[in-house]
This record gives structure tokens, sequence and C-alpha cells, in this order.
């Protein structure tokens, strides 16, 4: 990949990790997610597009993976694999949050620490399903914006820098 374009997929990626829609399930749930998880969630974005820069391949956040359990466990029942997983990504995300200061923890009753290999890559499989949902959701966005930038070129007015910036032709 040249340095123009590892520069262009940096910066989407920065951008994407403060603006991208936090992928949930489909059932009418997203808006009860409480503020702290969005903040943990674009925190732990910003975060892996750190460890992009050693090399680490992207992926979504734990923070994202509770979001997205969260609301499919108040859509639909969740089988037992799925409830530990949850659980597991719940104690995670929760005692994250505890280190900030916050004083709560995951309920021992609740508390889940480990996962089978075999569930260790069902979660991953949906970290990596979340971040691909979040990427085609990006580039969808800037290729609508690319095609409109065009159209409004081919007509001859101002893009939105030279709008900013009143850097417009005169006429």
């Amino acid at each position: 990949m040249n340095t123009d374009k590892k520069f262009e997929k940096g910066i989407s990626e920065i951008v994407g990790a403060i603006a991208d829609p936090i992928i949930v399930m489909p059932g009418g749930w997203g808006d009860t997610l409480p503020e702290w998880i969005k903040t943990a969630i674009t925190l732990e974005r910003l975060i892996e597009n750190m460890k992009a820069l050693t090399g680490e391949e992207m992926t979504g956040t734990d923070a994202e993976a509770c979001a997205y359990l969260y609301t499919a466990s108040l859509t639909a029942s969740m089988s037992s694999d799925w409830t530990r997983i949850y659980l597991y990504i719940a104690t995670k995300v929760t005692e994250k949050r505890t280190s900030g200061g916050s004083g709560k923890t995951m309920p021992d009753d609740v508390r889940v620490e480990t996962l089978t290999d075999g569930q260790m890559r069902v979660l991953n499989r949906l970290k990596a399903w979340i971040y691909e949902r979040r990427v085609k959701h990006r580039k969808g966005l800037e290729r609508e914006e690319s095609r409109k930038r065009k159209a409004r070129q081919k007509a001859g007015q101002p893009d939105d820098l030279q709008l900013a910036y009143g850097l417009f032709p005169e006429g």
C-alpha cells in the first residue's frame, strides 16, 4: 500500500473511531445503551487504532461486543454459550470501568473470567464481524460523499472545503 493510501486509511480509521455507528442487534434496543459504554466504545476504538500502528489487525472492541450482546439479549433468548460469552465480555468491560474508579464490579454470581477455546473463537468472530460492519458503513458514506463531490465539481459548484474557507470561485 503506498504512503498516501496508508495515510488516508489511518485518517479514516481515526475518524471512524469517533464517528462510526455503534453496531447493535436490530430490534429497537440500541437507544437504551448507557452513556458510559458509548464512551468506552470510542476509547477502545482509539486504542485499537494505536495497536494497528504496531501491526496488529483491526477488530471490534470488547465494549462493542458487549453493546451488541446487550441488545441481542434483550431481543431474543440466547444459548448457554452466548450467555457465557456475554457475561465474559461484560465482566471484562465492567472491570475496565472499575479500574477507572467507578467502584462498580461484576457481581460474583454472574462473573465469567474464562471461555472455552470454541467460545473465544466465536467471540473473536463476533468482534471481527462488528468491525467489518463499521468499515462497510463508513466506506458507503465515503463513496456517497465522493459521488456528491464529483457531481458538484461537474456542475461547477464549490466543494465543502472551498465553502468552509471561503475559497469558492467568483462568478
